[in-house]
């Protein structure tokens, strides 16, 4: 979910023996891991079918090029037998695809902020709204949603689940409101709690050029700072991809990510320049709940 503030708001798997030049491995470690693709599998023809699905959004299905959902998710390990929790899944764009794929044999949560949790306001109607947009969808749509459940928590003191329930906890563009608020440290010690020993977190988020101060308006983070929220939090990086770079974002936009597409936070006579560079920049980052403890 993106938080536009000065607006109020924004697998197909490849049949590859060895990891792409997009993808480096980058363990905790100083010994560099070797980061694989898998050969494609009957799992991975189910998600191909869930990306490809004509019951998504036609708007989310055209952000595919920037966003490379079955790269990204194919990097996070995912599996169609899992228990998937998402953060915060805004609109739903990964809804779309995550809770027809892991409806038969797997489990989708989606974890909103509680809008009882958040001080009356306009920050309590945003999460409200939010969670009501989240159930619609899901209501109208049983053939896809039936089987996804709809979580709330407190993103002062989050808890998302059973503790050691999740496989996979995934997250997109999001750490940088949690930074913002003073909550990121809780939500990644949040994050560790849900997850089964082993279990996976993945990140997706805006990446500036290097560090930011918490307070920063312009929605990105950076690498290493995401890195040190999730080790503070007990997570080892497994695992880092390009699948989500963009090196023609310059990052010094005048309204931070949202000048980018899909926001296009500009005037219009510099709507040609904007569109040449696409959506912003983003890590894309492999963490592991250890197994011992």
């Amino acid at each position: 979910m993106i938080r536009n503030p000065l607006a109020g708001a924004c697998l197909v798997v490849l049949a590859l023996a060895a990891c792409s030049p997009q993808q480096s491995a980058t363990p905790a470690a100083a010994e560099p891991a070797t980061e694989t693709v898998a050969p494609a599998t009957a799992a991975d023809a189910t998600l191909d079918a869930a990306i490809a699905g004509a019951w998504r959004d036609p708007a989310n299905a055209a952000r595919d090029p920037y966003r490379h959902p079955g790269e990204t998710l194919a990097f996070f390990g995912i599996r169609p037998d899992m228990t998937v929790v998402e953060i915060t899944p805004g609109g739903g764009w990964y809804a779309e695809i995550l809770a027809p794929y892991l409806k038969e044999h797997g489990h989708y949560v989606a974890a909103v902020v509680d809008p009882m949790a958040v001080p009356e306001g306009r920050g309590r109607d945003y999460q409200q709204k939010s969670k009501d947009g989240l159930e619609k969808k899901f209501a109208e749509a049983p053939a896809q949603f039936e089987r996804a459940t709809v979580v709330t928590y407190d993103p002062t003191a989050p808890v998302l689940g059973e503790p050691g329930s999740a496989d996979l906890v995934v997250t997109f563009r999001n750490v940088h409101n949690w930074r913002g608020d003073g909550q990121a440290e809780g939500m990644f010690k949040g994050f560790y709690e849900a997850l089964k020993p082993g279990g996976t977190l993945g990140v997706v988020e805006h990446r500036a050029s290097g560090d930011v101060a918490d307070d920063d308006q312009s929605g990105y983070v950076g690498q290493d700072q995401v890195i040190a929220l999730a080790t503070a939090a007990g997570f080892e990086l497994a695992a880092t991809s390009e699948v989500n770079a963009n090196p023609l974002d310059t990052k010094d936009h005048p309204n931070g990510v949202w000048t980018l597409p899909p926001s296009n936070n500009h005037p219009e006579e510099d709507r040609a320049k904007y569109q040449a560079i696409g959506e912003s920049d983003r890590m894309t980052l492999r963490f592991v709940k250890p197994r011992q403890e």
